[in-house]
């Protein structure tokens, strides 16, 4: 009986010694070190497609447990987006902001140059604030005038985080998709956790 009794309590100490030193469960957002975070774009940032609270700025503040502020307009060309920046994004001093612009100026046949040359003064503004700047770029091979080239060119020029094509895995899948050009609450999820992924040290 002794024999019996010593057996259960060495399994108990050692299962109790277990999950005290090597069991971490992952039940909280991962924080990050910035207090003003801000969604920077166009209807992929204002959440066109979504239900209400599943656009990704709104599915980003829960990942990281983070107020993410959504300053997403749709419609949005980088002209419009340069107009804006100074009240929307510059008054509020963040510590980041995610971009997604471009893709009407692209739709609207906007000159790359110029387009570029708004992107790239937004950027640049925005990183002299000493902010981090992620942008959400895109890519439609044979048919993106150069756009994709353009982004990647950027991010060298500027020192800027990229992701060459956000919507890569979403767009085309009618399963991530509400309508042709915008996500449904799962593609905005995806690009929350793409975002996420880039905010990792």
């Amino acid at each position: 009986m002794k024999k019996l009794l010593f057996i259960v309590i060495a399994g108990f100490l050692l299962f109790s010694g277990y999950h005290l030193f090597f069991h971490s469960p992952n039940t909280k957002p991962r924080e990050i070190a910035a207090d003003t975070i801000i969604c920077f774009g166009d209807s992929l940032t204002f959440g066109t497609g979504a239900t209400d609270g599943m656009d990704y700025p709104s599915q980003l503040s829960r990942l990281i447990g983070k107020h993410v502020i959504n300053a997403g307009v749709p419609g949005d060309t980088t002209a419009r987006a340069l107009k804006r920046l100074k009240r929307d994004v510059l008054s509020e001093s963040p510590d980041v902001v995610l971009i997604t612009l471009g893709g009407n100026d692209l739709k609207n046949g906007i000159a790359k140059d110029i387009a570029f040359g708004n992107l790239k003064i937004i950027v640049e503004s925005i990183r002299n604030t000493g902010a981090l700047v992620i942008i959400g770029g895109l890519a439609f091979p044979f048919r993106d005038r150069g756009f994709g080239r353009a982004y990647r060119e950027l991010a060298d020029q500027t020192g800027t985080i990229l992701i060459p094509n956000i919507l890569d895995g979403i767009m085309g899948n009618p399963k991530l998709m509400s309508d042709p050009i915008h996500p449904n609450d799962e593609g905005y999820k995806l690009m929350a956790e793409k975002f996420n992924k880039a905010l990792s040290p």
